[in-house]
């Protein structure tokens, strides 16, 4: 990996580890993923604000994806902005991708914004592609987005298409990033 990008997404994860270290600690499963590992986070302390974890977690993955491949990829283009919403994070050549950490919310409102925005991306010529990091998604979720003709890629599909896409082993980064990041009271 070349330095630039490296110097790049060491900042990202050393912002997400002050951020997350300045965070006082007050349900979900006991499942650890490749993100958590890299600032030693547990289940029990994500369970602690699990709305906090989820939406910051995800941040802190999207952030990665989009410098990965705004770096990396020749054909990267930013987020598509379409009126006053992004229905994606980013796009490489005619994938229009949007990154989840986790799909957990099967509300109507978004199961609905999900099917319009897979619409919306097709009708400009892109392939709505979810990269997902964690495989335990919300059943309904994944179905509206699949039945709103979004190509649904979840933890090593996800990994496995960023790899094909920007070049760049992304499981092998988070996982030589394991614990060097580690989230406390003290780590800092």
């Amino acid at each position: 990996m070349d330095s630039d990008l490296q110097n790049i997404l060491t900042k990202i994860l050393c912002k997400y580890q002050k951020s997350f270290s300045d965070k006082v600690y007050g349900d979900e499963n006991d499942e650890y993923d490749i993100l958590m590992n890299i600032f030693s986070l547990t289940p029990e302390t994500k369970r602690e604000n699990a709305q906090y974890w989820g939406r910051e977690l995800g941040m802190c993955w999207q952030s990665i994806v989009i410098e990965m491949c705004k770096y990396n990829c020749l054909d990267f283009k930013p987020a598509l902005r379409i009126n006053d919403d992004e229905p994606c994070d980013l796009r490489v050549g005619n994938y229009a991708i949007d990154t989840k950490y986790r799909l957990g919310s099967g509300d109507s409102g978004t199961l609905k914004k999900f099917r319009a925005n897979g619409n919306l991306l097709i009708e400009r010529g892109y392939t709505p592609t979810l990269v997902i990091l964690r495989n335990d998604n919300l059943r309904a979720a994944i179905n509206a987005c699949v039945g709103g003709n979004w190509q649904v890629l979840r933890g090593q599909e996800s990994m496995d298409f960023i790899h094909q896409i920007s070049g760049i082993d992304i499981k092998a980064f988070l996982e030589n990033n394991a614990g060097k990041y580690t989230v406390g009271r003290n780590s800092i």
